[in-house]
């Protein structure tokens, strides 16, 4: 029996909260979505979560949200981290961070998916390895579930291919989140590891990255510091549909999503 995943790209301001409450429920009708995960680091105000949003993403659909290297920007996700499995921050933070990599979460029929996220080190703040981490981890979840989902936030692409690779054949998919632009390299690895390095943006594509282009043009014109406003234009829902056969945990598809929000529904 086959379990359609949806991976939501970096979920950026309240744009991209708006783009999430308008395309998902679509994408979960029209293509027969099973679960859903949401990289929602950049939900508050283009940087953080809070628990507000969480609990808004959550009633639109989405079954586990991952962050990343923004994970601490709102204060007030942190008491939550500890009470809700369904929220995530990396799990290559110290044992000792608030919160918990990964988690086992119910996706009806009888199924459980494990999900796990990671943070990069490569051009990212030093923090623990994340091959060490998931390494563990999956032997760990593989016990309970054959299907299990991979976040890796991080910046180089070489690191998000080796995770690929590291983990071939034994998680269901590794998906990339972090640089919000999404990459045309979407493949079933040979042991059946779905793969993409960035599933890219949930949010304002008439920007730079979800941020104001002026103000980035600015900052990288004059070197002088800025503050990047949340951009509003040209909203979009980024992600990835991966199809898992839950028997085996093998991916047989992993497929782009683009998702369009028309002016008129933002009205």
């Amino acid at each position: 029996m086959d379990l359609k995943v949806l991976l939501v790209g970096d979920i950026v301001g309240a744009p991209g909260r708006y783009a999430v409450e308008v395309a998902l429920p679509k994408l979960i009708e029209r293509h027969k979505i099973d679960f859903v995960v949401a990289n929602a680091e950049n939900a508050a105000g283009g940087s953080g979560l809070t628990p507000d949003i969480a609990d808004e993403l959550f009633s639109l659909g989405v079954h586990c949200i991952t962050t990343g290297d923004h994970v601490w920007r709102q204060k007030d996700i942190v008491p939550r981290l500890e009470t809700d499995n369904r929220i995530l921050r990396p799990a290559n933070f110290p044992e000792r961070a608030s919160g918990k990599g990964f988690a086992l979460i119910e996706a009806g029929r009888d199924l459980q998916v494990g999900v796990v996220n990671l943070l990069g080190r490569i051009f990212m703040n030093p923090i623990n390895d994340p091959f060490d981490a998931v390494d563990k981890l999956v032997s760990e979840l593989s016990l309970d579930t054959p299907v299990i989902v991979v976040d890796v936030h991080a910046e180089a692409t070489s690191e998000k291919v080796a995770m690929g690779w590291f983990l071939d054949g034994r998680v269901s998919a590794v998906i990339g989140t972090h640089t919000h632009i999404q990459t045309a390299d979407e493949r079933v690895l040979p042991s059946g590891t779905a793969y993409i390095t960035d599933v890219g943006m949930t949010g304002p594509y008439d920007s730079v990255i979800g941020r104001a282009k002026d103000k980035v043009i600015a900052a990288l014109t004059t070197a002088m510091p800025r503050h990047f406003d949340v951009a509003e234009g040209d909203v979009r829902l980024a992600g990835a549909i991966v199809t898992v056969d839950t028997a085996t945990g093998r991916a047989s598809s992993i497929e782009r999503v683009m998702e369009y929000v028309a002016p008129k529904e933002r009205t």
